[in-house]
């Protein structure tokens, strides 16, 4: 995020899709759902690209919009989508185990949580710049933040790998 966003939208679009689009899979754990976020967050400050020009600061722009989507979202009533059976181990090295581990632990969380933790831990945001990143107190960042992580801690089978 130290770097200046590109002048030109495009530019800006190719070089830090692949950034937002880890963020968003993170915040929504599911591919689809965060290439819509990013896909939305990205229309909505392409509407104000000439504000954002002048204050060179589009990435953490479109983080926002992004984040304050996800929220909306959350908001709305929605039929939860489960996907039956397991996907299959495709003999993986360490690191992505530790990423399909990590993903499902994550997708235990309810998304207020998830979305805590993946601000908190995973962009190193502070308290105070989640909770205004989500449109929460400091106070719900926190007590969302140890919830979460108390369940994470619970989850027995994530200390062996074997999350399914």
């Amino acid at each position: 995020m130290a770097e200046q966003p590109p002048n030109d939208f495009d530019d800006f679009v190719r070089s830090r899709t692949p950034a937002l689009l880890r963020a968003a899979y993170l915040l929504t754990g599911d591919q689809h759902l965060a290439e819509d976020l990013v896909q939305s967050a990205l229309a909505r400050a392409h509407r104000a690209w000439h504000r954002l020009e002048q204050v060179g600061n589009a990435e953490a722009y479109t983080r926002k919009i992004m984040y304050h989507l996800q929220v909306s979202w959350w908001r709305r009533r929605r039929i939860a989508e489960v996907l039956p059976g397991d996907l299959p181990d495709r003999g993986h090295n360490d690191d992505s185990a530790l990423r399909i581990t990590l993903r499902a632990a994550l997708l235990r969380l309810p998304p207020r949580q998830r979305a805590v933790i993946v601000l908190r831990f995973f962009e190193d945001r502070t308290e105070a710049e989640t909770a205004d990143l989500l449109g929460i107190t400091v106070g719900t960042v926190k007590s969302q933040s140890s919830k979460a992580l108390a369940k994470l801690r619970t989850l027995t089978d994530l200390h062996d790998g074997s999350l399914a």
